[in-house]
């Protein structure tokens, strides 16, 4: 009887294990084939044949190549190596960029002031998976424009198609030439102009000139011709600086407004989340940068951006930023508050928005 029963259980067995042999056969072999198709729609046999838009699949692709040719019976060693990896959806825009991307010229601009915290918005700004800015000011269109496109865009950073390039050189706002050099190179830029009080931005530029030539007259004596009565002088940079609709005028003669973003340096600081907000619709990105970005630094007084996960350290501004001001007299404050009050109400009106510096 038991014999019976084991030789039952093995030709069951035997049937099973036939009928599992050609189940794989038929439908494995369809999967098979189906997967081949499906490989060869994403990752055709020729990798240069989809181009640029192969480039974020091409190592994937390889592997696939790699692995089929290895089943086909491909002697070691034939392709190579096993091509790495494709990077996870996570890899930083940035990591893409230095890989596949290209140099170009710059499609936005950080053009002004001095002193207004321009540092601060690209700082702020570059921490967007969709720009990528040169670090460096590179002073193309005021003392290098000699040197040519090619040399300025050769400075920039590589990006990707869907990535803004963008360059801050603050003194592009009071140059004269710079907006018809800038419109030359493009009718379609986007500037962006972080202003701030005049009066302390004059104190802020002055404080970081006596930093380095501690000999320098006193602001006083620099900000008036005739301090008695009232004459500011006007040729001082740190005060015609901020004369800002003097400089804006030439602007737009080369640029419509809805091309320009006034940032306000007050607002940077207090509330860095709403205007950095504002400055990713004006440049038509998606609002990423918002307050858990931030913290306020109470020693420096402004706020730095927090630790980024793949850093120990938070990111603040360096030493020269957050000095302390040399304390001016009030009446001096006064005195220039008054000087500047029309050119900031004619400001106001032009770009359509009060900055509330009175």
């Amino acid at each position: 009887m038991a014999q019976r029963f084991l030789s039952s259980a093995f030709m069951l067995t035997v049937s099973l294990s036939c009928t599992y042999l050609c189940y794989t056969i038929i439908f494995g072999r369809t999967t098979v084939n189906s997967g081949r198709m499906y490989e060869g729609s994403r990752c055709p046999p020729n990798p240069n044949a989809a181009g640029k838009k192969l480039l974020a699949q091409s190592e994937q692709c390889a592997r696939l190549r790699w692995v089929r040719a290895a089943a086909a019976g491909a002697p070691p060693g034939a392709f190579g190596p096993l091509p790495p990896s494709p990077p996870s959806r996570w890899v930083k825009n940035s990591s893409l960029a230095q890989r596949y991307g290209n140099k170009k010229l710059p499609g936005v601009l950080i053009v002004g002031v001095k002193k207004g915290g321009t540092r601060a918005v690209l700082e702020f700004i570059r921490i967007h998976p969709d720009v990528r800015a040169l670090g460096t000011e590179p002073h193309f269109f005021d003392r290098n424009y000699d040197r040519g496109l090619d040399w300025y865009r050769g400075l920039m950073p590589r990006t990707l198609d869907s990535q803004i390039t963008l360059e801050k050189t603050p003194s592009y706002f009071v140059t004269r030439e710079a907006p018809r050099r800038i419109s030359s190179m493009s009718h379609q830029t986007k500037l962006i102009v972080v202003v701030r009080n005049p009066v302390t931005r004059a104190i802020s530029d002055y404080t970081q000139t006596l930093s380095k030539k501690p000999d320098i007259p006193t602001f006083e004596d620099l900000a008036f011709k005739n301090r008695s009565m009232g004459v500011v002088d006007t040729s001082w940079n740190a005060i015609r600086i901020g004369m800002y609709i003097l400089h804006l005028e030439n602007w737009l003669r080369y640029f419509h407004l809805s091309q320009m973003h006034f940032v306000s340096g007050e607002r940077l600081i207090t509330d860095p989340a709403g205007e950095m907000g504002r400055v990713q619709d004006f440049l038509g990105l998606k609002r990423i940068i918002s307050d858990k970005h931030f913290y306020f630094n109470r020693t420096k007084g402004f706020p730095c951006l927090k630790k980024p996960e793949s850093s120990g350290q938070p990111r603040c501004l360096g030493k020269s930023k957050g000095r302390t001001h040399v304390q001016i007299e009030q009446e001096v404050i006064e005195q220039l508050q008054e000087f500047y009050r029309p050119f900031n109400i004619k400001f106001f009106e032009t770009v359509g928005r009060d900055f509330k510096w009175d």
